[in-house]
């Protein structure tokens, strides 16, 4: 099959003669897609006039950068340049008609339905979260996002299938008109070779640890967090993420939660480790009692995920995609965002039961292994191009 994956403004990394995406999800659905036998192209416009117009990623899979490069695009110019990558991607397409398109957030939507309009090719969508979303928890700033909200449901009823990383996702495409039936939830999948039980673990004290990995600006969250912290006396937390630590006392979300730590009295129990490159966050998750997923908005769950696939039972906040996650009382437990004394307890209950926790940790891999690898997503997803296929067939 030849699949043409659509991402407008994916960031490709030019090092020594080859390209690597910036998009994690992108690049290993693109290779799992590939390893079975399929041919991949990704789509993409040029950031950089540096960049080759059409370089090899990997095995089977081809970047082709489509279009004017633009290097100074703006959040607020994303609609406006959707026609110049549309019209290059129609020609490409006319040439060499592909057999599916997979279009990846939503201008690389409508590039691709614009693009495959009159060559009756099935494109399928994935939106990885959505503006309504996005405005409920207060991420997309007061008159901002209009446009993409208003196009988002549009997008979704036009296109042959859609994919939700989640079923609070699904649950918002349909509240949007896109008819249930094409809809199919397919999460977001985990490297279980990098992320697993065994290999390296960080180093760490002998008291329990707690480990989270978040935005130091996301100051309700990680509030939450510090205040269940002064109910756990005797553990520590590692907080990864934000600046480097020698750029932390510039960092005004790092002096919000320092001043709040001081204030609660949790300080010697906090330790605030700036961001954690990819190598080196398994061996962090590993070490961990438990890690606590306390975001207020996750369309994904994938720090819960990675954090399972390592065997580390997970703490989350009931919502998003860490509800689908999360198996409550199997493989972690799920709590209502902003409890922090609930979550506190929560924590005590697990520490104080070692067993309950090693229990926790196998059914979190196995979980993680049976519904999250990139094998078993690759599986989905193109059983839903096989479905646009045979669907876009029987309308020719």
């Amino acid at each position: 099959m030849k699949i043409a994956l659509v991402a407008q403004h994916v960031i490709a990394l030019s090092n020594d003669g080859t390209s690597q995406l910036a998009d994690t999800r992108l690049l290993e659905l693109s290779r799992s897609l590939a390893s079975k036998g399929h041919r991949v192209t990704i789509y993409a416009q040029p950031h950089s006039q540096a960049l080759p117009a059409r370089t090899e990623l990997e095995p089977g899979v081809t970047v082709e950068y489509i279009g004017q490069a633009d290097e100074h695009h703006a959040e607020s110019d994303l609609l406006a340049q959707v026609p110049a990558f549309s019209r290059p991607l129609h020609e490409c397409w006319r040439r060499s008609r592909p057999d599916v398109v997979h279009a990846l957030r939503w201008t690389s939507g409508l590039a691709a339905l614009a693009a495959a309009r009159d060559l009756r090719i099935p494109v399928v969508q994935s939106f990885d979260s959505l503006g309504v979303a996005e405005r409920r928890h207060h991420l997309i700033p007061r008159g901002a996002g209009i446009e993409r909200i208003r196009l988002e449901p549009a997008i979704g009823r036009s296109a042959s299938a859609v994919l939700a990383g989640s079923s609070d996702e699904e649950s918002d495409l349909t509240r949007l008109g896109v008819p249930r039936r094409s809809i199919r939830v397919v999460p977001c999948g985990v490297d279980t070779d990098e992320f697993n039980p065994e290999g390296p673990v960080a180093d760490r004290a002998n008291r329990p640890r707690l480990v989270t990995v978040a935005e130091l600006s996301e100051h309700d969250a990680l509030g939450t967090l510090l205040r269940a912290m002064s109910k756990v006396p005797g553990a520590d937390l590692v907080v990864a993420g934000g600046p480097a630590q020698a750029k932390l006392r510039d960092d005004l979300g790092f002096r919000r939660l320092s001043k709040l730590a001081d204030a609660l009295g949790v300080s010697d129990q906090v330790t605030f480790a700036g961001p954690v490159g990819r190598a080196a966050l398994p061996p962090l998750l590993r070490s961990a009692d438990l890690v606590v997923s306390i975001s207020e908005y996750d369309p994904t769950g994938m720090l819960a995920v990675q954090a399972m696939a390592c065997g580390t039972p997970v703490i989350a906040s009931a919502v998003g995609g860490q509800v689908d996650a999360v198996v409550d009382g199997t493989t972690g437990i799920l709590v209502p965002p902003g409890r922090p004394a609930l979550l506190a307890q929560r924590i005590r209950q697990l520490l104080a039961h070692p067993m309950l926790l090693e229990a926790f940790s196998v059914a979190a891999a196995d979980r993680a292994r049976s519904r999250y690898s990139w094998d078993r997503i690759a599986h989905e997803t193109l059983a839903v191009y096989d479905t646009a296929r045979d669907a876009a067939a029987m309308a020719a």
